[in-house]
């Protein structure tokens, strides 16, 4: 393999790092210059910061009423723990756990494993299966295999400055920058907040624990559904999110327990971390 072909590997394979990062922990949406809301691969949806002029009529009467106490209480719990799963139609699917904070921006680790898809199929041959992630309020880090890291000068980490990734060509930076931002529990409540059919399904049992099954259609280019499943507490245990992608469905399930606990992410040693601005600027060049 030439130099210039071994860096435009690890390039991307530093972007595919970015795009495993978000789509662990935010799923679908994140928003975009239209009012929609924009997957790391291309799936669209109404976003609940959409303009006014784009969005259906605000959500009224006692469902709005319920859902909002849900936002509220999920908001102040400040953190929690949570299991995922993604599927990006043929291009990613991938596993996730750990513990994620939002009461001063995005905090908290999460260990992704891959388990398909073509993205997956290309780390697993630079010797990565799963890697961790770090988030902090004003970046996040990805934690490569050693066979990345000798492509790489020996440092195993990259980083990625939510502001760098809003600088990124198309305007899609911006709204990817903004999806890795927005990936509370709440921001699923307020998702469904702005479909225009919210309903409640009713009583559920999940994972032992008695819940209120809300659900509802989000459109846009493409219609995205959201379920949610809270408990007594106003407290999310579960999202659903389902939309579509140019490489096929979009699906993420999320599971939330341990509200409350402590979260903490240490930034890596600076010697051993990658700046993923830096390795778009020296592909430029």
């Amino acid at each position: 393999m030439t130099g210039t072909t071994a860096h435009r590997t690890v390039v991307s394979i530093a972007v595919s790092a970015a795009l495993a990062c978000s789509a662990a922990c935010s799923g679908p949406g994140g928003s975009d210059d239209s009012g929609g809301t924009t997957g790391p691969a291309g799936s669209t949806a109404p976003s609940a910061s959409a303009a006014p002029s784009s969005r259906p009529p605000a959500l009224t009467g006692p469902a709005a009423d319920a859902l909002r106490a849900v936002e509220r209480a999920t908001g102040r719990a400040g953190s929690a723990r949570v299991e995922s799963t993604t599927v990006m139609g043929r291009e990613l699917s991938l596993e996730a756990a750990g513990a994620l904070g939002w009461d001063d921006g995005l905090t908290g680790t999460l260990t992704i494993t891959y388990t398909g898809g073509t993205t997956a199929e290309t780390m697993r041959r630079l010797g990565t299966t799963a890697m961790e992630a770090r988030y902090l309020p004003d970046a996040y880090y990805a934690r490569m295999g050693d066979e990345f890291a000798e492509r790489l000068d020996g440092r195993h980490w990259i980083k990625y400055v939510y502001e760098d990734l809003e600088d990124l060509g198309g305007g899609a930076g911006a709204g990817f920058a903004d999806q890795m931002r927005n990936t509370t529990p709440n921001q699923a409540v307020k998702l469904l907040l702005s479909a225009g059919d919210v309903r409640r399904v009713g009583a559920e049992t999940t994972r032992g624990r008695r819940t209120t099954h809300w659900t509802g259609t989000v459109g846009g280019a493409t219609e995205q559904t959201v379920d949610i499943w809270v408990d007594d507490r106003n407290l999310l245990v579960k999202k659903v999110e389902r939309g579509r992608t140019k490489t096929g469905e979009l699906t993420q399930t999320a599971y939330y327990s341990d509200y409350g606990v402590q979260v903490s992410a240490e930034r890596p040693p600076a010697a051993d971390t990658a700046d993923f601005k830096e390795l778009l600027a020296s592909q430029a060049n």
